[in-house]
């Protein structure tokens, strides 16, 4: 497997994302329905993964996105200062103050316990992000100018809106033309894709940036709808496997786009919100190799796991182009991310690196 990774000297990041960042309300251990105080974060399933890059495994990296002027935005803006990442490529949007111009998009997420799942409730409509074009950001300054070694970008971003579906093709396209590799989450939400022309458009959308991705993650739903690709013999939900028709149809992925380098995808069993199987997979050079198994994980807070799972295998394949290393990282990442509150990792490289390892929850002093 070869990525062909610019040289560090010459690129001012190492990781870049592309993506909508919102203000997560978090109610704690109770109800968002009942809530009388929320805990503020921000996340994003785009800046998830790079701030996951710079906090647990130490790589320089940079946020494209956009925020409407005023003092949410400027909230967002030092959150994301405070986990380190970059934010001089935010795109500022001028707003009216009440919204009706832009606003910054808000997530309330509750964690679940035992037979109460989690839920999210997501008011996001006419943010600055969905509203932004290709021309806000000027891509051949950041991907050639800069330069980026590396670029996350996907699906959720991309179903925004027309415009987000015209800013990601035109970042893909941007980046591959300096060398960028690009990293994409499928990320299939109808309900978001509902407004903007759903199935067809999310199928052209995706199947036009795929042409241009070497790291390609989702599971059988998102192959399945935004690709037209299916796992013969599997079930729905992926709860049992069958690594031969996985590799079928990752094998007809990689024939019609023989730019893909590696496909990868997190496998989650749901024993109750708390209690969850854990482990991945990972495809490279027409092998499958799967990550070690985490079967009765204890979680906090599920929000964000599959995030720290990209950000670790990014971290792997960047640092020693081995799939099966990579898709440990991945996987011993997310499952640490999911035992802290949050949308973000909390981890640091040791804790991840010892987990895969075996390293026991003993007390450490």
């Amino acid at each position: 497997m070869e990525l062909n990774l610019r040289p560090r000297e010459e690129c001012k990041f190492d990781a870049a994302s592309l993506g909508e960042i919102m203000l997560r309300l978090d109610p704690g251990e109770g109800r968002i329905r009942t809530a009388r105080s929320f805990r503020a974060w921000e996340g994003g399933g785009e800046y998830n993964v790079i701030r996951g890059l710079h906090k647990c495994f130490g790589m320089n990296t940079a946020v494209i996105t956009a925020f409407a002027d005023n003092e949410v935005g400027k909230l967002m803006k030092d959150f994301i200062e405070q986990g380190g990442v970059n934010t001089d490529l935010i795109y500022w949007k001028k707003t009216d103050g009440i919204g009706r111009i832009c606003r910054n998009g808000i997530n309330f997420t509750e964690r679940g316990f035992g037979i109460r799942g989690a839920v999210g409730c997501s008011d996001r409509a006419n943010t600055a992000i969905s509203q932004a074009r290709p021309e806000d950001f000027d891509f051949d300054y950041i991907f050639g100018k800069l330069g980026v070694r590396w670029l996350h970008t996907g699906g959720i971003y991309a179903a925004l809106s027309e415009q987000s579906c015209e800013t990601v093709i035109a970042a893909c396209k941007t980046a591959k033309k300096y060398g960028t590799v690009i990293s994409y989450d499928l990320n299939y939400r109808p309900s978001m894709w509902s407004a903007i022309g759903g199935l067809e458009k999310a199928r052209e959308v995706n199947r036009e940036v795929a042409k241009y991705v070497d790291v390609m993650i989702g599971n059988e739903e998102d192959f399945t709808a935004c690709l037209g690709f299916e796992i013969e013999g599997n079930d729905a939900n992926l709860k049992e496997l069958n690594l031969d028709g996985y590799k079928k149809m990752i094998g007809k992925a990689a024939e019609t786009y023989p730019n893909f380098k590696v496909v990868a995808t997190t496998l989650r069993t749901v024993k109750t919100a708390t209690v969850n199987d854990w482990k991945a997979i990972c495809w490279a050079d027409g092998e499958i190799y799967q990550s070690k198994e985490y079967n009765g994980l204890e979680i906090m807070d599920r929000v964000g796991g599959g995030d720290s799972f990209a950000s670790g295998l990014v971290y792997g394949l960047m640092t020693t182009g081995d799939a099966e290393k990579a898709v440990n990282y991945g996987a011993a990442h997310g499952a640490l991310a999911m035992t802290t509150p949050g949308d973000t990792s909390m981890a640091s490289v040791s804790e991840v690196e010892a987990i895969m390892g075996g390293a026991g929850a003993r007390v450490k002093r």
